[in-house]
């Protein structure tokens, strides 16, 4: 049996299957959980055969782990940048904070409450919270003070309690005042316009 029509008429070979699966999978872990999830609804979701999931991902472990690292390599590869950038760590902190926040902010749906998955803890998950964890790293680098770089971490992570309880209509100005609120947990009173506007410039916008 055959999933749910595509909404195009097109046929399977006419899309990206495997793009398919993980919107489709995004949208059932988040909406009805992940535990509630079977492969079957995901693959009828993207209107799909079941058999045509095992030919893209092993399992439902395998579309978390996609899903969990989409959260954080973008925001991961701009941490690295911004750290051989020669400017200012201020600038520095605001555009990757602005960046990771867009990136929690942004989509139809709200991956980041993955992380909160009780399954999110098992081995399967270690590179993950390895990348997770670099990124962390990065947050710390660009502040001198270890409780505060904490701080600004779990600021820009909140978006996820936020988004699950209320929409977040306008995601650049939202990242924009997360980006200043975390520039002035990290190095208190500044010119905020010149750091923003430095941050814009690494950002390349």
């Amino acid at each position: 049996m055959v999933g749910r029509p595509r909404a195009t008429g097109e046929s399977a070979g006419e899309r990206d299957s495997r793009r398919d699966l993980l919107d489709a999978a995004a949208e059932l872990f988040t909406e009805r959980g992940y535990t509630a999830t079977s492969t079957r609804a995901v693959a009828e979701r993207a209107g799909l055969r079941q058999a045509s999931l095992y030919h893209y991902f092993g399992g439902k472990d395998d579309i978390l782990a996609v899903l969990l690292e989409a959260t954080v390599l973008p925001s991961l590869h701009t941490a690295r940048s911004l750290l051989g950038e020669v400017a200012p760590k201020p600038a520095k902190l605001w555009a990757l904070c602005r960046f990771d926040l867009e990136l929690l902010c942004g989509g139809p749906y709200n991956l980041g409450a993955l992380y909160l998955l009780p399954e999110v803890r098992a081995e399967r998950f270690a590179g993950f919270h390895a990348e997770r964890d670099e990124l962390k790293a990065a947050y710390r680098a660009l502040v001198d003070d270890d409780l505060a770089a904490d701080l600004v971490f779990g600021l820009v992570e909140g978006v996820i309690l936020t988004r699950r309880s209320k929409s977040i209509p306008d995601v650049e100005a939202y990242a924009c005042a997360g980006a200043d609120a975390g520039v002035r947990i990290a190095v208190g009173a500044c010119d905020l316009a010149a750091v923003r506007a430095e941050g814009l410039r690494l950002l390349g916008r």
